[in-house]
């Protein structure tokens, strides 16, 4: 059993995939019987079963923090105090850091305590400072920035992706050794996340909650979640319900997730399509297989080449067809069994939904298929047992062969 300090320097717990990364692995660890203390910011949902130790209180600051922002130098100083305080009280014989700032704060508590260092990594940061506007690729601080990154990538004694895309661009950047290198694949509780399942209790359930939605009857619901922003492909998926609202009278979006679901509303209303667009805003994790329930199509927009897309599970296990931008990500989940747009247009992401809608019986053959490979290959245990191996191997004298996880295997 290992004694773990978990840093994560984000507003834990803000129902997306970063965090229901963090909250699945450490409900994983914690069934294999490793204690586990959590360092985050001082805002976010508390978890049931996790030990949740938050930074300083900052009381003009409640909103949740998504991607790059200024306020992160505060909050990351007063979140290494806290892992310090933590890491002191406790002596954890391995750190486990979540994003580069957490790596950061790892690298300095990996020195002092002399304990090994586990870097899940999420995406590029340089490339997350540019998705979200808060840097540009011509600004003379961007080498600068890239130079850190790939600094603290080699702090860590084993790096872990979401992902293999994010693995080979590593290992062609040559930022980290090969041998630290490693891939546990986002996953998806298929207990949860299933298919509806016809039952006269879940039509119900599903009655309910479009009517709550507002969403008229006899609609056929295109459904996506996760964060709003350009980079998500959001404003892209309003202009591809643009299109086929002409198209398609009994066709609705309902796009769930934040931050700042009133922009999304008024861009919708400006293409005029208020009333085929659903825009709930924040959905608790804990009810979002319900809300998937009830779409006919799911669809995963993402921009970003760097970052995982942790949607793409959850709609498989809910068996749903999925239609997405044809980005190596994707296809490392998908593989034959993914509806392809061309990257980044509108038109063809909403040719790729209408083929899904006009053609039910080959989308549901899909869905159906990429329930059984979630099942096969996406749960939360394996993941488990993974990141054990990475912790034995960065446990392991350098002197002997490390053993090989078992996770270097591609989805098939």
């Amino acid at each position: 059993m290992q004694n773990i300090l978990m840093i994560a320097p984000t507003s834990f717990f803000a129902d997306y995939g970063c965090h229901v990364r963090i909250w699945e692995e450490i409900k994983a660890l914690q069934k294999l019987g490793h204690r586990l203390t959590l360092a985050t910011y001082h805002n976010g949902d508390d978890m049931p079963g996790i030990d949740i130790r938050r930074s300083w209180d900052v009381p003009w600051l409640k909103r949740a923090m998504v991607g790059s922002s200024r306020h992160k130098l505060y909050l990351d100083a007063a979140l290494s105090w806290r892992s310090l305080r933590v890491a002191l009280q406790q002596r954890p014989t391995i750190i486990h850091a979540h994003l580069h700032e957490g790596a950061l704060i790892g690298a300095v508590l990996r020195r002092l305590l002399r304990v090994p260092l586990i870097f899940d990594y999420q995406g590029s940061l340089s490339s997350e400072m540019l998705d979200h506007g808060f840097l540009k690729r011509s600004s003379a601080t961007y080498p600068l920035w890239l130079k850190l990154e790939q600094q603290i990538n080699r702090q860590a004694d084993m790096l872990i992706t979401s992902n293999h895309n994010a693995a080979d661009l590593l290992r062609r950047e040559g930022s980290i050794e090969p041998t630290r290198l490693h891939t546990v694949i986002d996953s998806v509780n298929t207990d949860r996340f299933r298919p509806f399942d016809g039952s006269p209790e879940w039509e119900a359930q599903r009655r309910e909650l479009r009517a709550q939605l507002g969403i008229p009857a006899g609609r056929r619901i295109v459904a996506y979640i996760g964060l709003l922003a350009p980079y998500q492909g959001t404003n892209i998926l309003i202009e591809a319900a643009s299109m086929l609202a002409a198209q398609l009278p009994d066709v609705h979006f309902l796009i769930m997730g934040y931050p700042d679901p009133a922009s999304y509303r008024a861009y919708a209303a400006s293409l005029g399509i208020a009333d085929r667009v659903t825009l709930p805003g924040r959905i608790y994790y804990r009810d979002l297989h319900s809300y998937l329930a009830i779409g006919e199509v799911a669809v995963a927009p993402k921009m970003s080449m760097t970052e995982g897309s942790g949607k793409i599970p959850n709609y498989m296990a809910m068996g749903m067809p999925i239609v997405t931008f044809d980005t190596p990500v994707s296809r490392e989940f998908l593989g034959d069994l993914g509806i392809y747009a061309a990257f980044g247009s509108a038109a063809d992401l909403a040719a790729g939904i209408r083929a899904a809608l006009d053609r039910p019986a080959w989308a549901a053959d899909l869905g159906r298929r990429g329930r059984e490979r979630a099942v096969q290959e996406l749960s939360w245990e394996r993941a488990g047992h993974q990141i054990e191996a990475i912790y034995a191997a960065a446990l392991t004298p350098a002197t002997t062969p490390a053993p090989r996880a078992r996770h270097d295997s591609r989805l098939r």
